[in-house]
C-alpha cells in the first residue's frame, strides 16, 4: 500500500478522497495549500502527492521534486488542456488528471506508481523497467532530440500507430510512456510487450491473451493471462523480433481500428519500437510488409548519446539527484576528471549506460565527490582516433558526388539506416530513395545493432 498526500483547498475534495484511500489501506494526508505542503513532506516521505493547479500548482510541483525527487506528483485542473498538461510533464510532473477526479482514477495512478517504482527486470526476455531507471528530463538542449520530443508530443493527442526508431539505450520506452501520459488514454494503463518473449503460437482471446508472461503493466488473471489493456496504450518494444503467427494478428488488430471493426475486446493505442532497419526486415520477410506500412504512420527516431552530448551535463545533473536519493546518499558532485571521462566517452550503450556507470559510481564514491575512477569507464573513454589523413581533393567533385560519398560512408559508420538517417538530418524514406538513386546497397546491421 502506497503513502499519498493530497493538496487541495476545498475541503470535501480533500475528505472524501482520503476517506477512499484509507478504506483502501492507503495512508494518507490532505493539505489545504503550500504553506502546509512542506512540512507535511518534512514528517513523511509520500509515494504520490496529488496537486491542485489552483493551489499553486507549478511553482509547489517545483518545490517537492527539489525535496522529494522520488516523488510522484500529479496536477490536477479543472480545465485540462493538452498544453498544460505538456507544461506539467516537462515540468517533472508524473501525470496530470483532469477534474472531477474519480476515486478509481487515483488508485490506479498509486497503482501505475507503485509498479514503477517495484518493477525488477527479470531474464529471458521478461525485462521489466529498472527500478534505477528514473523518469528523463523530457527537454533537450539537442536540436534533434528536441524535435523529436515536439512531435511526440503533438502526435500524442491522436490514436495513429507510433513507430519509435533508434539505438538501444536511447529512451524509446521512456519517450513511449511519456506519450501515453501526454495522451488523453492516461487514465488507462501503459502495458509493455517485450516482443522477443512472445511465444510463435496462436491463440484464441483478446490481444494481450496472446503475449501472456511478455507484458508489463497490465495485472495477471488467475489463470495467468493479463488483463485487457482496453483504453490504454500498448506498447511494442523491439517490434521487429515479434514471431510471424503474432504479426498478422497485430495487422488485423491495427486494421481494424482502422476500419471500426470490433472484433478485438480491447481499444489500444499502438506504438512500437526498433533498433533495426524495419524496410530491410520487411524485404527479407523477417517483418510482415504490410504490417510495416501500418506501424510506420508516424516515425520518430531519437539520437545516439554521443550526437547530443550538449545534453549530457543536464542529464548526469538529473540521474546523479535521483541515484543519490535512491542509495540513500546525500548530495554528490563530479571531480572535473570525472566529467573529463564522461565528456570523452563515446557511449555504445546510450543514456542506459550513462544511468549504469553513474550508479556505481553513487555507490562506491567515497564522500561527496566522485572521481573518474569511480565511473568504471576504463580505456573505452579515450578519445576515438582521427580519421586518417587523406591526398584525395574534393574541389572537382559534383554536389551530386560529394552527396553520394558521404551518405556512403554515414551508412557504413551507423548500427541502423534510423541512425543513419538521423545522422544525416533526413527521414528514412528519404533516405531509402537517394539510395535508390545513388545504387547504394543497404549494408548489413543484423549483428551491428546494439541490444
Amino acid at each position: 500500500m502506497g503513502s499519498i498526500l493530497i493538496v487541495a483547498d476545498e475541503k470535501s475534495v480533500r475528505t472524501d478522497l482520503a476517506a477512499y484511500l484509507r478504506g483502501r489501506g492507503h495512508v494518507v494526508e490532505a493539505v489545504a495549500d503550500a504553506t502546509e505542503t512542506l512540512p507535511a513532506m518534512a514528517r513523511q516521505d509520500f509515494d504520490v502527492i496529488l496537486i491542485d493547479i489552483e493551489a499553486e500548482g507549478f511553482p509547489l510541483l517545483r518545490q517537492i521534486l527539489r525535496q522529494q525527487p522520488d516523488a510522484a506528483v500529479a496536477l490536477t485542473a479543472g480545465q485540462a488542456s493538452v498544453s498544460e498538461a505538456v507544461q506539467a510533464m516537462r515540468a517533472g510532473a508524473y501525470d496530470y488528471l483532469g477534474r472531477p477526479l474519480s476515486p478509481r482514477q487515483v488508485e490506479l495512478l498509486v497503482r501505475r506508481a507503485a509498479a514503477a517504482r517495484d518493477e525488477q527486470p527479470a531474464h529471458g526476455g521478461h525485462h521489466l523497467a529498472h527500478v534505477t531507471d528514473p523518469p528523463p528530463l523530457l527537454e533537450s538542449a539537442n536540436p534533434r532530440m528536441a524535435r523529436a520530443i515536439a512531435v511526440a508530443q503533438q502526435v500524442a493527442v491522436s490514436d495513429a500507430p507510433v513507430l519509435l526508431c533508434g539505438e538501444s539505450g536511447t529512451g524509446k520506452r521512456v519517450l513511449a510512456a511519456a506519450i501515453h501520459r501526454w495522451s488523453p488514454r492516461r487514465a488507462g494503463p501503459f502495458v509493455t510487450v517485450w516482443s522477443r518473449a512472445v511465444a510463435d503460437q496462436q491463440i484464441e482471446g483478446g490481444l494481450l491473451e496472446q503475449v501472456a508472461g511478455a507484458v508489463s503493466g497490465a495485472r495477471q488473471r488467475k489463470t495467468g493471462r493479463p488483463d485487457t489493456v482496453d483504453g490504454g496504450t500498448l506498447f511494442f518494444d523491439e517490434v521487429h523480433a515479434l514471431p510471424l503467427a503474432f504479426q498478422a494478428r497485430l495487422l488485423r488488430y491495427l486494421e481494424g481500428q482502422q476500419s471500426g471493426d470490433d472484433a478485438f475486446e480491447e481499444d489500444a493505442r499502438i506504438i512500437a519500437s526498433t533498433d533495426h532497419d524495419l524496410e530491410a526486415d520487411a524485404r527479407t520477410g523477417h517483418l510482415r510488409q504490410d504490417l510495416f506500412f501500418r506501424l510506420n504512420v508516424i516515425t520518430i527516431t531519437l539520437p545516439p548519446l554521443r550526437e547530443r552530448l550538449d545534453d549530457l551535463p543536464q542529464l548526469t545533473e538529473h540521474l546523479l539527484a535521483k541515484l543519490a536519493v535512491r542509495h540513500q546518499r546525500g548530495p554528490l558532485e563530479l571531480t572535473p576528471e570525472a566529467q573529463s571521462v564522461l565528456a570523452r566517452h563515446t557511449w555504445p550503450g546510450n543514456v542506459r549506460e550513462l544511468l549504469s556507470a553513474l550508479e556505481r559510481a553513487v555507490v562506491v564514491a567515497r564522500g561527496g565527490r566522485i572521481r573518474a575512477e569511480d565511473l568504471n569507464l576504463g580505456a573505452s573513454s579515450a578519445p576515438p582516433p582521427p580519421a586518417e589523413p587523406t591526398t584525395e581533393t574534393t574541389a572537382a567533385l559534383s554536389l551530386r558526388e560529394i552527396e553520394q560519398r558521404h551518405i556512403r560512408t554515414v551508412l557504413r559508420e551507423s548500427a541502423s539506416i534510423g541512425e543513419a538517417a538521423a545522422r544525416l538530418g533526413i527521414d528514412p524514406a528519404t533516405l531509402w530513395r537517394k539510395r535508390k538513386r545513388y545504387g547504394l546497397d543497404s549494408p548489413h546491421y543484423g549483428n551491428r545493432a546494439a541490444k
